[in-house]
């Protein structure tokens, strides 16, 4: 669910700086971010299960996959806090990762601009802008 908005902020994020940019083929740009957003969350997913399976699969004995004909033990891994921390690192990185990727692809092929923190995020903040905008209605 949080991967499916990320993708569409990044498509409409791709949308308005080919916009800017004035490229042709605007929609093939924003298709290949999309899945490039697409393959590289999954690939991050995937690692994340390995890296889980391989950490807690080590843990468990016959009883590990079922508990009473329930699911799989949550047990293991961190307790309290630093299990938040687990979680989200695991439930937000693929799509930072993601995010980041496209953002590198955005500046080097769609903005051709040089390699800085302000211009591989440039275009967010109008980005947030339009979209605020877009839910204003003109009242008569």
């Amino acid at each position: 669910m949080i991967g499916a908005f990320v993708m569409i902020l990044v498509a409409l994020w791709i949308y308005q700086s080919a916009m800017q940019a004035k490229l042709n083929n605007v929609i093939l740009w924003v298709g290949a971010a999309a899945i490039a957003f697409f393959i590289l969350q999954t690939l991050m997913i995937d690692v994340n299960i390995y890296f889980l399976e391989s950490v807690r699969g080590n843990e468990g004995g016959d009883n590990y996959e079922t508990i009473n004909g329930g699911d799989r033990k949550n047990e293991g891994g961190f307790q309290g806090f630093g299990g938040v921390i687990e979680s989200l690192y695991f439930e937000l990185m693929p799509q930072i990762l993601a995010f980041i990727a496209v953002a590198f692809l955005r500046l080097k092929f769609i903005t051709k601009q040089s390699f800085s923190i302000p211009n591989l995020f440039s275009g967010l903040k109008e980005l947030f802008v339009s979209i605020k905008y877009s839910f204003k209605t003109t009242e008569k």
